[in-house]
């Protein structure tokens, strides 16, 4: 049958228009965005960042299917020295020139263009730790004492943020239910924030439970002699 004429032909044509759509489409041009994540690097003893603009940059590259396939932006990160900064406010130019990028592709954008970095100096001082009990002992008993060992640490941490500090409270220590002594050794909580317990980390708390005094019923009145 003639349908069947040059059938050789036919397929011949059918892969060959296959094999240049698929050049086509490996050589035509996409836009792939991606976030890169910024790592701070070199920050100096003496100072603590207490505010940075952005955690990741935004990179959209231009280029072909091809070079594209095998890029792997996950395992790029943004590595930002600071070694040489002051206290106060700092402006960093992101640049992209380090990375190597596909042949065939480039950068058409990245956002933001620069990163901002707000820098305390570092200070420390001693507080007292203030235990944080939660719950209530057994029905007929109390708490009757709490002895915290050491009873004051020394923290670290951004100026300001140092200097409205007075004390610092323990990790939760549930007492519900309890009838005799409870005894835990919990880190240190400095709240949120730019400040951490420096020695020690973790202090020793020892909760004394007892028993609710009983009280003395009333004597009965005396009658008539």
């Amino acid at each position: 049958m003639r349908i069947f004429g040059n059938l050789g032909y036919k397929v011949l044509a059918i892969v060959i228009a296959l094999f240049l759509w698929l050049v086509a489409r490996g050589s035509s041009s996409v836009e792939r965005g991606f976030d890169i994540p910024v790592v701070l690097q070199g920050v100096p003893d003496d100072l603590v960042v207490v505010d940075q603009g952005a955690d990741v940059v935004n990179v959209r590259l231009l280029g072909t299917r091809s070079a594209l396939r095998n890029f792997k932006p996950d395992r790029l990160e943004y590595p930002l020295e600071i070694s040489e900064a002051k206290p106060g406010q700092a402006d960093f130019e992101v640049d992209l020139s380090r990375f190597d990028l596909p042949r065939g592709a480039r950068v058409v954008s990245r956002s933001p263009s620069r990163i901002e970095l707000s820098l305390e100096r570092r200070i420390a001082k001693t507080v007292k730790v203030k235990p944080d009990l939660d719950g209530q002992p057994a029905e007929g008993f109390r708490v009757a004492e709490i002895t915290i060992d050491p009873p004051r640490v020394r923290i670290t941490g951004a100026r300001s943020e140092v200097l409205r500090l007075s004390e610092v409270a323990t990790e939760t220590i549930d007492v519900a239910g309890a009838s005799g002594p409870v005894e835990r050794e919990v880190r240190i909580y400095a709240g949120p924030g730019h400040v951490w317990a420096e020695s020690p980390r973790t202090v020793k708390v020892k909760v004394a439970v007892e028993a609710e005094p009983v009280e003395a019923s009333p004597a009965a009145p005396r009658g008539p002699g």
